[in-house]
């Protein structure tokens, strides 16, 4: 079933380009939301009637904008809605502990209210989604990782929750730099201490998953206050 408007191809055109650009479309419309996958390559060349080649053709061009990214075995993930040369914003790399404060400092003011907002406006659709970040988070720092990826994505899923384009939009402005504990853990932390300290955000993540899920805005609004509040903390730390 064609549920993501696609129109049939001009041939005579490059194939590839056509396919490139209606997935552009279908990502900036967010019909396919940030921190979703693209359906998979065989899916893609039943749906546009082309072949593989122009399938991995037109993927590679998404990549190249920054638009999603593809892993073996996983799939290919939308990593934002707008190709990275026309974001307004220039993209946050974090390369000291005050310019992670700064960000969390940022972060806390927004955030808190981001999961609020999210308790009340989320649907079934982005209920089965955030359950599924949470998830991949656990499986991640369970798999021995920093997890910063699906960190950021869980995050990422709380503002498509509130249906408000402009905090997607905040977020596609943010790498993983943003989730910065890999660069200190991995000199700071034995493997124990920075298990115990992904476990806790785990954790952390559960009670405003909970809270969201339960529609209960003011408990959303604490759950994340606390968890952002604590890394600002930990971080201070490093002063």
């Amino acid at each position: 079933m064609n549920n993501l408007g696609v129109e049939p191809l001009v041939h005579g055109g490059s194939l590839s380009k056509q396919v490139s650009q209606q997935l552009e479309r279908i990502i900036a419309n967010q019909t396919v939301p940030v921190g979703d996958k693209l359906p998979p390559e065989g899916a893609l060349c039943d749906l546009f009637g082309v072949s593989r080649t122009v399938i991995r053709e037109a993927i590679t061009h998404l990549k190249s904008l920054g638009l999603v990214e593809t892993r073996r075995g996983i799939g290919t993930r939308v990593l934002r809605s707008t190709p990275l040369q026309q974001q307004a914003a220039k993209k946050i790399r974090l390369s000291t502990i005050e310019d992670i404060l700064n960000i969390l400092e940022l972060r806390l003011a927004i955030e808190p209210e981001v999961a609020a907002l999210a308790a009340t406006r989320h649907d079934d659709q982005d209920k089965q989604r955030l359950e599924e970040l949470h998830i991949k988070f656990i499986q991640a720092y369970k798999d021995t990782t920093q997890a910063r990826d699906e960190d950021l994505a869980f995050h990422a899923g709380i503002a498509q929750a509130t249906h408000n384009p402009a905090f997607v939009t905040i977020y596609e402005q943010w790498d993983v730099g943003t989730i910065p504990r890999a660069k200190l853990m991995s000199v700071e932390s034995e493997p124990q201490t920075s298990y115990q300290y992904l476990e806790k955000v785990g954790q952390e993540h559960a009670d405003i998953l909970e809270a969201i899920l339960a529609r209960n805005a003011r408990a959303a609004h604490a759950a994340m206050y606390q968890h952002l509040n604590r890394a600002y903390k930990t971080y201070s730390a490093y002063k």
